[in-house]
């Protein structure tokens, strides 16, 4: 028997074909962008309602772009230490220095209170983390940023999420999706950061840049380079798959939704994300006493978990002699159970009958 996996990509006939269509086709990848990349960035600009967007290879590319645009060097970036180390590298990647503050225990979403505990003169830039899809208090965290404090929206876990009636991806100056083959829309690597700012299109032409090596001006095979930059463009086959995800986006967002109303309902753990039909639930997590007995045993039943996450501040590069209490408790009683649209109501009555069992 096949274990339950934890994560699971939706896949059907519209990637295969689109694959084997752009296999044939002989354009691979560009690094100008045109192609399928183009038609994903415009498809997905129109999705989330954003002004702009600029797609490249991951997440971890994205959040460093968004950064890079935010001259952080020498100065505080405030983050969660709850969160995937690439948030915390996209802040080194560009000279800045990380300032992990604690979250909220319901959410684990970046705590506001936390943030006007340590914003400063020295801050230049707050990444707050969508977690688990659940979306941060962004209207709250605006507030607390002051006109030159810039906000990038770590949305990793959050693409289709919703804050006040309008989707992730339209709200911040700044915000970074994660297409990884484990996220709500899946590709083999992909990334997108999505632009509100008011000089949106000059930043995006720059972004475009920049995910090329620095490369400007292009004509036929002439160009010029007038700015360090990265290989960090999004290839055709990513692009290909991405669109084919984005037809049924919603309907699998539905799916995850329509599991955690269950897990809601029928689970009984001291503590769990909770139900909100504006999160689109890339995680499921809860809380148990015992976390390495109950993964085990879950296991030996055939259902993967997961950990999501270790702190940052507790990983050897980032070690701090700081307290985040809530952080650190939550960081040894998490585990993540399967949540995604493959899951049949056999694996999610077994689910629940086996967390039941075991959590207590």
């Amino acid at each position: 028997m096949k274990n339950i996996k934890l994560f699971d990509p939706v896949i059907d006939e519209r990637e295969i074909k689109k694959v084997v269509k752009t296999l044939k086709s002989g354009f691979w990848a560009s690094g100008a962008g045109g192609g399928q990349v183009h038609e994903f960035e415009t498809k997905f600009k129109t999705f989330i309602h954003s002004k702009s967007c600029v797609a490249v290879n991951s997440g971890t590319a994205a959040l460093h772009l968004a950064a890079s645009l935010c001259n952080i060097k020498g100065k505080e970036v405030i983050l969660p230490s709850l969160s995937f180390v690439s948030t915390a590298h996209a802040i080194m990647y560009n000279g800045g220095k990380p300032v992990f503050v604690d979250v909220d225990p319901h959410t684990l979403c970046i705590d506001p209170e936390e943030i006007k505990k340590k914003i400063s003169k020295k801050t230049k830039c707050i990444i707050p983390v969508h977690f688990g899809g659940i979306p941060a208090d962004i209207k709250r965290i605006q507030k607390l940023s002051k006109s030159n404090v810039m906000i990038i929206e770590d949305a990793a876990h959050a693409c289709g999420s919703q804050y006040n009636g309008k989707k992730i991806g339209s709200h911040g100056d700044f915000v970074c999706f994660s297409f990884h083959p484990v996220k709500n829309l899946a590709m083999p690597t992909g990334g997108l950061i999505s632009i509100n700012n008011h000089n949106h299109k000059k930043m995006a032409d720059d972004l475009k840049s920049k995910r090329w090596c620095g490369i400007s001006n292009r004509k036929y095979t002439d160009y010029d380079v007038d700015k360090i930059g990265w290989n960090f463009y999004m290839n055709e086959f990513s692009a290909a798959i991405g669109l084919a995800q984005l037809e049924k986006i919603q309907k699998m967002n539905n799916k995850r939704k329509s599991i955690a109303k269950i897990y809601e309902k029928e689970l009984n753990t001291f503590r769990k994300i909770p139900f909100t039909k504006t999160c689109v639930y890339h995680l499921y997590w809860i809380c148990v006493k015992d976390r390495k007995f109950f993964r085990k045993k879950l296991l030996e039943k055939g259902i993967e978990t997961g950990t999501h996450y270790r702190p940052i501040h507790q990983m050897s590069f980032y070690k701090k002699s700081i307290k985040l209490p809530i952080t650190e408790k939550i960081a040894k009683q998490i585990v993540t159970i399967p949540i995604h649209p493959n899951l049949t109501e056999n694996n999610i009555d077994k689910i629940i009958v086996n967390v039941n069992r075991f959590a207590s």
